[in-house]
């Protein structure tokens, strides 16, 4: 079985992407996913961060908010939280490749893929883009965004034109939703008859 990663930044439509992998069969894992079923209602980390950070958690699971007063800016308290929520999500994917080992290929959707470095245990990387200007009003037009939180989060992600450098596959979303479907179901094809399936 090969294991692809699937990344792009803050508003490139990488979510649109990983649904369009699943509508052709593609075996997906979405780690962001997994962390808000682990953090919702009745999730499995929810005494362990509400034990850490008191006051966090609620019967809706995490306060996204209260908890992200509590970390951001607090590189320490950052830290804690990943010790809690990292080995969770590594259990889930481990059982997911476990679950589809027969599979010919599957595809993990990781956000901060580059920031991570977990390309070096993967056998190809696929980053979705868009021309910046397409990027920006993606994400403005999310609800509470800023131009200066946007600016914030993109500082902390590595520059697009990195990620294209360092990829081995790349979804162009700049163009129409049908267009980007095309390049989708290429893309399948193409991995598909790489394991000569």
């Amino acid at each position: 079985m090969k294991i692809y990663g699937l990344t792009g930044s803050i508003g490139m439509g990488k979510s649109a992407v990983a649904a369009m992998l699943r509508r052709e069969g593609v075996p997906l894992f979405d780690a962001d996913a997994e962390v808000h079923r682990l953090q919702g209602p009745g999730g499995a980390l929810l005494p362990a961060i509400e034990a850490r950070f008191p006051g966090t958690t609620g019967p809706q699971g995490v306060d996204r908010v209260k908890l992200g007063a509590a970390v951001f800016g607090h590189p320490q308290e950052l830290k804690a939280l990943e010790r809690i929520v990292h080995p969770a999500v590594h259990a889930a994917r481990a059982e997911f490749l476990r679950r589809n080992r027969s599979r010919a290929f599957v595809v993990l959707d990781i956000p901060l893929l580059f920031e991570g470095r977990g390309e070096r245990k993967l056998d190809g990387v696929i980053v979705v883009s868009a021309p910046a200007w397409k990027q920006r009003k993606r994400v403005l037009a999310r609800p509470r965004m800023t131009a200066a939180k946007f600016r914030q989060i993109v500082n902390l992600q590595t520059p697009d034109a990195e990620k294209r450098r360092r990829a081995d596959y790349i979804v162009h979303t700049g163009t129409t939703f049908a267009g980007t479907r095309s390049q989708v179901r290429r893309l399948v094809a193409c991995l598909g008859a790489k394991t000569g399936r």
